[in-house]
């Protein structure tokens, strides 16, 4: 996990960021045997301290592993590419938002380098993470189906996660596309939806997505927790629109957004 130290510093120094910063995750997994030597993952994030370069401050480990499951009865491997994530994490930010001066132009310049010199160290050398602080972006509810729902636990309580094939969830992330888009929803909108399908269009046909609420699940109550249903929200909203029920589609979209804008509220909150 990478914040700017400037933000994270605000926070009570005794608190891991982990404990601050809630993050939800969109993971693309291979079949295990092709990660070659990469080793799993042994540390939880919430046990590492605190990291930083002067600039930014992280608890995720930047060694080479990777995360392990099995999945309809074969083993997965998600590589974590940390550095390789967190140099993608700070050129974007600093693209988006120049005027915050996040890195100067030779700093930028040295990490287009490094981000280079990655991509090509390894033929798994890319980004197999999406992450989002404090709440599950309501496109990535858009590749699962709700049969795919998982309750799970974690160390600090209960959790959600979705898996899927990754031609089923590039089959239904298109539709939603193409229902947004006949609706005449605004092109940002759409643009959006159509970003997570590329991405998940570079992964090979025998890769498994997942959608992981992570420790984003304790905003909720257990009960909440237990009676989410946001993936069936966002699929009956799309239905919907798609039939030309205006009326239901915004029914079921509101169900959703509601349930989640108090988590996502907190992103804008420092």
């Amino acid at each position: 996990m990478l914040v700017m130290v400037s933000l994270a510093t605000r926070f009570d120094k005794r608190r891991s960021i982990t404990d601050v910063i809630k993050t939800a995750y969109f993971r693309a997994y291979m079949p295990g045997a092709r990660v070659g030597a990469l080793e799993p993952r042994r540390k939880d994030d919430t046990d590492l301290p605190v990291m930083h370069d002067g600039r930014f401050m992280w608890t995720e480990s930047t060694t080479d592993d990777a995360f392990f499951t099995m999945w309809e009865g074969e083993q997965y491997a998600c590589p974590r590419n940390a550095r390789l994530r967190m140099i993608e994490a700070m050129l974007v930010f600093a693209r988006t938002y120049p005027e915050m001066q996040v890195i100067n132009e030779d700093e930028g310049l040295a990490l287009v380098h490094e981000l280079s010199d990655l991509r090509e160290a390894s033929p798994v050398s890319r980004s197999y993470i999406l992450s989002s602080p404090w709440h599950v972006p309501l496109r990535w509810f858009s590749a699962f189906a709700p049969s795919e729902r998982e309750l799970y636990e974690t160390p600090s309580g209960p959790s959600i996660r979705y898996r899927a094939s990754l031609g089923d969830t590039i089959d239904r992330v298109h539709w939603a596309s193409l229902v947004l888009a006949r609706a005449g929803f605004p092109e940002q909108v759409v643009e959006r939806v159509n970003h997570l399908e590329r991405w998940l269009m570079e992964f090979t046909t025998d890769s498994m997505i997942e959608l992981d609420y992570g420790q984003v699940a304790s905003v909720f109550s257990e009960a909440d927790l237990a009676l989410d249903e946001s993936v069936d929200d966002v699929r009956n909203s799309l239905l919907a629109l798609e039939r030309g029920d205006g009326a239901a589609s915004q029914d079921h979209y509101e169900k959703v957004a509601s349930r989640w804008f108090p988590a996502q509220s907190f992103t804008f909150s420092n």
